[in-house]
């Protein structure tokens, strides 16, 4: 990632330094290593952030990998007041870290941020050194791993693995009282946003917070808040337009994504503690019988499902250009959102979808074994994925599971369904906001949104199944292709939105492409031009049945061996973008009130 790319979006100061770039490397397959004075041979050199697994890491190794160690100098002096924070976007799956030989944090979780306080542990000679031991068992089903596949070579629908360090590593200096988390919560209905502001160290006489609001060169807000504890909770009224033209002006969408501009001072006194650049939305999601509703108003879903990797990368995008252009990528196709399948994305896409205009479904990645312990670390990391991104409008629904994996046994196993609940339960109080799906694709109990996952490629059978003629009870009553049910018995269809959540999954590849033998798709086509004539038949049924009030298409780009993408693994568009555009829009729905 550019190291002009702040990896924090919504909580950016001016005083960081990146410390993504060449460091020290070495495998620990046997784990015999335990402290960094145990590490001897430091000959291999990785680049930071990318996984040894990928070639862009300059080890390109992707054999199982129990646990490996990084380590790096930098030049960083002891400041003479403030704090050092060192910050992690991402490693997998535990992580321990040391500066100078001092232990100063460990975590637990693969795809969370997590960060530590090394002031104590800096040398006061400015040269520094950081040292990672990251433990990453590949055989393990019980942690929360996504589409990693746990054989060596990757099969079907899971690719390769991705070990240790994959998302930024930087530093910043912050005052002995700083900001350290924020949440913004737009409220339409009173033309209010949420504030909540949670500060570290201790609290002086005489605070205060400056909120500045702007929306380019127009200032909406700027007032003053007196902080009285550790956490401030503010609700901040905008002058509200009264007409509805206007304020349909100041509410985001993804057709006009209207961003608020935020900058936040901590001041005692006159005197400014810390400052924090961030941006809000005025935006809402919610469902109401069975519609989905953006900003209160009906608005459908035409999503395309996304798996986040590049194929010199994996997981992590090779620059920030490149996040943009994947969601430039699926604008241009004339889609509105993406459903992010198993992979809580980088901040940084995030980022450019609340910025371009694009909505998200943010879904945890699965673990494969049912137990006590794999359902702790899936809650664990699924609370923290919901802090990082709760601020983000560009999300508008939670999926803790897909498919029943993790919870196999829902049908026949009150633990497993017990389970859904609580992840349901569990996130509609972390964030009442949005809507959650408990489990997308089929035996759905708790759930605001049915999902239904259906690859039959026949566009006519498509339509036969979910057409006018159908009637919800009778549909529900019926097995789905692959046997099972869309809602669990005793969880009948309250007449939640439905949306067809997975569907299409055509494959192509070029004669004479390296994949073409072991290319793997839910159906193939050799001839472009049928292949063309099947995906787009599949979008346009998808969009004109009444019934869905929404779908997602699989997928967005061929990912290694599963080649089922509208775009090549390089991003080159197998089809013209407009004519993808033309089918995903052939019943244009209104959008001016939206």
């Amino acid at each position: 990632m550019s190291d002009l790319a702040y990896p924090r979006p919504q909580m950016q100061r001016s005083n960081w330094l990146s410390l993504n770039g060449e460091w020290n490397f070495c495998f620990d397959h046997e784990q015999k290593f335990r402290i960094p004075s145990q590490v001897h041979d430091w000959s291999a050199k990785i680049q930071v952030p990318y996984a040894p697994e990928c070639s862009r890491s300059g080890i390109n190794d992707t054999g199982f990998h129990r646990a490996c160690w990084y380590e790096r100098e930098f030049d960083y002096p002891l400041p003479e007041s403030g704090r050092v924070l060192l910050h992690f976007g991402a490693v997998d799956y535990i992580a321990q870290v040391w500066v100078n030989g001092m232990l100063v944090m460990k975590h637990m979780g693969g795809h969370t941020p997590f960060y530590a306080d090394i002031t104590s542990a800096l040398s006061t000679s400015r040269r520094q050194k950081v040292t990672v031991l990251a433990e990453d068992d590949p055989e393990d089903l019980e942690k929360p791993r996504g589409k990693q596949d746990w054989k060596e070579e990757p099969h079907s629908i899971w690719y390769y693995r991705t070990t240790g360090i994959w998302q930024t590593v930087w530093i910043e200096n912050v005052p002995d009282t700083y900001i350290n988390h924020i949440r913004w919560s737009p409220h339409l209905e009173r033309w209010e946003i949420g504030c909540e502001v949670f500060f570290s160290g201790p609290i002086l006489p005489d605070m205060k917070v400056k909120v500045i609001m702007s929306r380019g060169d127009q200032l909406l807000v700027e007032d003053n808040y007196r902080v009285l504890g550790d956490e401030m909770h503010r609700r901040i009224a905008l002058s509200d337009p009264g007409i509805e033209d206007f304020r349909n002006d100041l509410l985001w969408t993804p057709e006009r994504p209207t961003l608020i501009d935020v900058t936040l001072r901590l001041m005692q006194g006159d005197e400014v503690l810390d400052e924090i650049y961030s941006y809000s939305a005025m935006r809402s999601v919610k469902v109401h019988r069975d519609r989905f509703l953006l900003n209160g108003r009906p608005y459908q879903l035409r999503m395309v499902l996304d798996q986040g990797y590049w194929p010199d990368t994996l997981m992590t995008p090779p620059s920030d250009d490149a996040l943009r252009k994947d969601v430039d990528l699926v604008k241009a196709m004339g889609f509105n959102g993406v459903r992010k399948h198993q992979k809580i994305e980088d901040p940084r896409y995030l980022y450019w979808a609340d910025r371009q205009g694009l909505l998200v479904w943010e879904e945890m990645p699965s673990a494969y074994r049912f137990t006590t312990r794999s359902i702790k670390r899936l809650m664990r990391e699924w609370m923290e994925a919901i802090e990082r991104d709760y601020s983000h409008p560009c999300i508008i629904t939670w999926v803790p599971f897909n498919e029943s994996w993790g919870v196999p046994d829902l049908n026949a196993t009150q633990a497993h369904r017990d389970a859904v609940h609580a992840f349901f339960h569990l996130t509609k109080t972390m964030d009442p906001t949005r809507p959650v799906i408990g489990n997308d694709g089929w035996e759905s109990s708790a759930t605001d949104i049915i999902g239904i996952h259906d690859y039959d490629g026949n566009p006519v059978t498509l339509r036969e199944r979910y057409g006018a003629q159908v009637k919800p009870e009778e549909m529900f009553d019926r097995r789905r292709p692959g046997g099972r049910m869309l809602t669990l018995d005793g969880y009948p269809h309250r007449g939640q939105p439905i949306i067809l959540t997975e569907f299409g999954g055509i494959a192509y590849v070029k004669p004479g492409d390296p994949l073409y033998q072991e290319a793997w798709g839910y159906n193939r086509r050799d001839d472009i031009r049928e292949f063309e004539k099947q995906v787009l038949s599949l979008i346009e049924v998808a969009c004109t049945i009444g019934m869905f009030c929404g779908f997602c298409y699989t997928q967005f780009c061929d990912t290694f061996q599963e080649a089922n993408g509208l775009l090549y693994a390089d991003r080159t568009p197998k089809l013209p973008l407009e004519r993808i555009a033309k089918s995903v829009n052939v019943y244009p729905f209104d959008t001016h009130f939206v």
